[in-house]
């Protein structure tokens, strides 16, 4: 079963990163992969090697409450880690019953939303879905990109497929690499469990297929709704600059979330992002 065998491949990937001294054993002897061995791994959760070889394999499809809390612990996942192995070993966790948005999941933004938006002069928002496309943007998020990325942003763009697949996004983005893996993360946590959806599903297979970064970071099973963060942006206009990101699910639209910048703590980040956020003419 598909089900199987991405849950095989989960516990692997994050075995694979989770270091021995993590989990207080000695970095010992030598270890044709990293992280932790099978055998390590069944012990900490307290079964069988053999069983656990199984569940990695796939041929052990009903892992108990008890040994899927272990793994959590084990592994130190996350809540939306927690849900995505909930899901893959047996469906919706019992204390989230519906993490994933099913596939109906309205793109089309409440106008009460829209308006609100369109009120932050200097406050960047946009809204995406569980594929990371945007299904609107305020004012100051479109200037704010159109001079970042030296190209209009457009209702129904991808901000997945750009940040990997556009080399401008890797001038403008400081800190590449960290947001890349963030948002490969939020998108598993959103739409990792909905690879049957043709529009996930196509999504993956071109990133992996034309992105080798995207098929490293997709590799390593991250789960996780992206969390308030600073991020830093470098443009010739204003130089560096960092902002304070966001992200709220909103209420009564399933898979949708509005995402919004405000300036860092600094004067120079208050003055450039309010120079982003000017109108292009």
């Amino acid at each position: 079963m598909e089900t199987d065998r991405k849950l095989g491949e989960f516990l692997r990937a994050r075995r694979e990163l989770t270091p021995p001294a993590r989990v207080d054993l000695p970095d010992a002897g030598s270890r044709r992969t990293p992280g932790l061995r099978r055998e390590e791994v069944a012990m900490l959760i307290g079964v069988s090697t053999d069983y656990y070889v199984r569940l990695e394999q796939g041929r052990e499809r009903n892992p108990s409450d008890q040994v899927i809390a272990a793994l959590t612990e084990v592994f130190t996942l996350g809540a939306d880690a927690v849900a995505h192995l909930y899901a893959l070993a047996r469906g919706p966790s019992p204390a989230d019953p519906d993490p994933c948005p099913p596939e109906g999941a309205t793109d089309e933004v409440s106008p009460h939303l829209i308006r609100l938006m369109d009120s932050w002069p200097r406050t960047p928002a946009f809204v995406i879905n569980q594929c990371m496309e945007t299904l609107a943007l305020n004012p100051s998020a479109t200037a704010f990109y159109e001079r970042g990325l030296r190209r209009k942003p457009k209702i129904g763009n991808n901000t997945l497929r750009a940040m990997f697949l556009d080399p401008v996004a890797r001038e403008f983005y400081a800190d590449w690499e960290s947001t890349a893996r963030a948002k490969v993360a939020h998108f598993r946590a959103t739409a990792g469990r909905n690879l049957h959806d043709p529009r996930v599903s196509e999504l993956v297979d071109e990133l992996t297929d034309l992105s080798p970064e995207f098929r490293d970071a997709w590799a390593r099973y991250d789960v996780q709704i992206e969390p308030g963060r600073l991020r830093r942006f470098r443009h010739e206009l204003v130089g560096e600059l960092t902002v304070i990101t966001e992200v709220f699910s909103l209420a009564g639209a399933p898979g949708q979330h509005l995402i919004t910048f405000q300036a860092g703590h600094d004067r120079h980040s208050a003055e450039a992002l309010e120079e982003m956020c000017r109108e292009v003419t």
